[in-house]
């Protein structure tokens, strides 16, 4: 018991005393307290009282693929919260390479008899992935909320942000400056989330450069530092003056790359990342960057969610977000060859 007690209060940062006045039912403990107790017996897979037992119903899984990259936690923390304000307990659970899988999360969450579960750019992003894994939950009745890549073929409230429009803006944005040859660094190809953007992308150069064919301006990587470093190379290699990233990170690998070959951001070469993670106007330069509307899109999820709990059928359709440029000093206008090829143009 003594052991038991000392996992629980160090999980949820109180002291051994005010674990067993939760557990006991004593009075004197804040809300707050008593429910970050209440998670912490569950995450740790001890049986709850009986008294307790039926406080499970306030339990809802959270589950992100990582927490590395800043818009990950971002997306949590407003979730958390927000569930928090309606009397609901997040179980957050991240996912680490070769670590705990998110089916197995949901089978852990479902043992604790989660009311509901919220994923964040789960495996519904990747095109290839079987479906089956969330029919499966909805089927059983339980209400789930899916954020970022939308699957036609999964019957489930989705809350996305608006992938294609956002690379249409960057694409409109570096033009504008009197760039020509953009380049867009990505990830793998069978992620909803990519698909859109290159569509995106696709689409921007079409429109305002009449390119048509981007097929040479187009790198496909990981969603890291290393693979926008490497996407970045390659891409310099191909005379870009300007590169559009899948996320800020990969953003934070392209200016790495960009000054290992001795040019400048943004005087050589511009750099346009995506999320706007808390991080990026601390960069040097400040990252220009596409803004995800997370707040609005994690309390739209919160609310499709509870709606779902309380017996009202949220749509199911995808309610899309619209992104917002934020502009920094990581672009700026051609080089002065590339604006002198634009004007022969």
């Amino acid at each position: 018991m003594t052991t038991r007690l000392a996992d629980i209060a160090a999980h949820a940062g109180v002291s051994e005393a005010t674990v067993s006045r939760v557990l006991n039912g004593k009075p004197g403990v804040s809300p707050t307290t008593r429910q970050a107790v209440l998670t912490a017996l569950d995450v740790l897979g001890y049986e709850r009282p009986a008294r307790l037992r039926q406080q499970r119903a306030g339990l809802i899984g959270l589950i992100i693929p990582e927490l590395t990259n800043p818009i990950f936690p971002a997306f949590a923390q407003i979730i958390e919260g927000s569930l928090a304000m309606h009397g609901y307990t997040a179980v957050l659970c991240t996912q680490t390479p070769g670590g705990i899988t998110e089916d197995d999360y949901t089978e852990l969450l479902l043992e604790r008899g989660v009311a509901g579960i919220i994923f964040v750019n789960g495996l519904h992003a990747d095109s290839l992935s079987d479906k089956s894994r969330y029919t499966r939950l909805t089927d059983r009745g339980l209400p789930i909320v899916l954020i970022n890549g939308c699957r036609s073929d999964i019957e489930a409230p989705f809350i996305s942000n608006d992938d294609t429009a956002s690379l249409e803006m960057a694409v409109a944005h570096l033009s504008a400056l009197g760039h020509r040859r953009i380049g867009f660094a990505v990830g793998q190809e069978r992620f909803v989330p990519s698909i859109r953007k290159l569509e995106g992308f696709r689409l921007g150069m079409a429109e305002h450069l009449g390119v048509t064919d981007t097929s040479d301006l187009v790198v496909h990587s990981m969603f890291t530092v290393e693979g926008g470093q490497a996407a970045a190379r390659e891409l310099l290699d191909l005379g870009c003056t300007a590169i559009c990233c899948g996320n800020d990170i990969m953003a934070i690998g392209a200016i790495r790359a960009v000054r290992q070959q001795g040019l400048r951001v943004p005087q050589d070469v511009s750099v346009v990342g995506f999320d706007d993670t808390p991080l990026t106007a601390y960069l040097d330069p400040p990252l220009t960057t596409i803004r995800q509307s997370v707040r609005e899109m994690a309390l739209a999820a919160v609310g499709n969610l509870l709606d779902e709990i309380h017996g009202t059928r949220a749509p199911r359709t995808e309610l899309l977000f619209r992104p917002e440029l934020v502009v920094r000093r990581s672009t700026a206008p051609a080089p002065p060859a590339e604006l002198a090829i634009a004007a022969d143009a």
